[in-house]
């Protein structure tokens, strides 16, 4: 997901003041720093996503059959590999449709 500058300073002074409004929280440093490092780490995470998606596509448009995107199997693909790339950097992907249908 691409977000500009402004709406991640936007989001970061969000989150900074949700920690700041809890009780389980205590801060060692100033609230800018907090703040600070919540924009580098939303800009670091959006980066790493920008490079999982890049990853993704290349997968798909690398399959032998061309796959046109925005078809059912392109999304059913995407989702797949999306989830495959998130697992392998650690990261727990969001559980899909079909893991709602199996309960």
């Amino acid at each position: 997901m691409r977000l500009s500058r402004e709406k991640i300073v936007r989001l970061s002074h969000q989150i900074t003041d949700v920690l700041v409004a809890s009780e389980d929280v205590e801060f060692v440093d100033d609230r800018d720093t907090i703040r600070q490092q919540v924009v580098l780490i939303l800009t670091a995470t959006l980066k790493e996503e920008e490079k999982v998606e890049l990853e993704v596509r290349k997968k798909i448009t690398s399959q032998k059959k061309e796959i046109l995107e925005s078809s059912e199997e392109w999304d059913v693909l995407f989702k797949k590999y999306y989830g495959d790339e998130l697992r392998r950097m650690g990261i727990a992907a969001a559980p899909d449709d079909r893991e709602h249908r199996r309960s």
